[in-house]
């Protein structure tokens, strides 16, 4: 089968992933085979693709964390052939083989349904970006935090996770703030539901003060490092900050003023292995609450041949919104 594979030569570094035939009998282990219809780029595959950070463990390995497709073979029990799945995370091209490929060889409790009345393409679209987005909704609604509190400030926010995040966030009728380093795409982040538009410099464009002023009641953070430290000194008292990305940086040079001075939540949103139970709720709720039609305006769709160039963009910074891959 046709697949991008990241390889590396015994004793040296990861090699640029390269298209090349895959042997279907070199798939590891699994009790379910999918045939692959639509993968989905995201920041963490432009890292593992162009190799600019250790995302890939084992080699050879099919990057692509996302993928959406029908199951061809099945011996679980909860798993039938013909079934049309979603898989995000789990280890999908950083462990085990992900979606830049014709099929791939999973274990049945790693999939969930296709939710019904969604049709793949959307379900790629979404793919891991769009339910960490509610993943972040989620926490936030379980540490108590409803719109009455305030407004709800979304960082990164033409990336995927950001886009979808505003789509959510607007619709549940919070006032939302978008944090972005890209004014020309103002009037995309409106579209999505952002009430006001704010420049990125204003978080990340030096060392955040110990306590700003408390302008929102919480936010969705993609960014970490100065940015995070930056929003979390601006929270309001009993406030939260979901916090699901580390573009910027792993680091937090920030200070512990925000948490024992107006009890401010840092919420860990991770979603590579999150719980079934809690996966399935986040995509029936997406089925249900995010706008196809705003899905549809931040989504763009390329052949598997262009996720290497699309891998460089979105590094870069220069991608909005998602992009799906599609296979076949």
């Amino acid at each position: 089968m046709r697949a991008l594979v990241i390889d590396k030569p015994e004793g040296g570094q990861a090699a640029a992933a390269a298209f090349r035939d895959f042997p279907e009998a070199e798939l590891p282990e699994g009790d379910v085979l999918v045939r692959v219809s639509h993968s989905t780029v995201n920041y963490k595959d432009g890292l593992a693709v162009t190799g600019r950070a250790p995302v890939v463990r084992r080699f050879p390995m099919i990057p692509g964390i996302d993928l959406v497709g029908t199951v061809e073979e099945s011996s679980h029990p909860g798993v039938m052939p013909g079934q049309r799945v979603v898989v995000n995370g789990w280890g999908l091209g950083e462990t085990h083989p992900g979606g830049y490929a014709e099929r791939a060889r999973l274990r049945g409790e790693w999939l969930v349904p296709l939710p019904e009345g969604m049709a793949p393409a959307e379900a790629a679209a979404i793919g891991t970006a769009g339910y960490t987005a509610m993943l972040c909704l989620m926490a936030l609604e379980r540490y108590g935090l409803t719109p009455e509190r305030g407004p709800v400030l979304v960082t990164g926010a033409a990336g995927g996770v950001g886009s979808v995040a505003i789509a959510l966030l607007s619709r549940a009728g919070w006032h939302v703030a978008a944090s972005t380093g890209r004014p020309e795409e103002a009037d995309y982040l409106r579209g999505l539901g952002a009430a006001e538009v704010v420049p990125r410099d204003r978080f990340s464009g030096g060392p955040a003060r110990p306590l700003g002023r408390e302008n929102w009641a919480a936010a969705v953070d993609t960014v970490g490092s100065r940015t995070l430290a930056a929003v979390l000194s601006e929270i309001r008292y009993g406030g939260a900050v979901a916090a699901c990305g580390l573009a910027q940086g792993m680091d937090l040079p920030g200070s512990v003023a925000p948490f024992i001075l107006r009890g401010v939540g840092l919420l860990g949103v991770d979603s590579v292995m999150a719980p079934r139970a809690r996966r399935l709720e986040a995509w029936s709720r997406l089925a249900r609450e995010l706008d196809r039609t705003k899905l549809a305006a931040m989504t763009s769709t390329v052949p598997l041949d262009e996720v290497p160039r699309i891998a460089e963009e979105i590094l870069a910074g220069k991608i909005r919104g998602r992009v799906v891959v599609e296979l076949g």
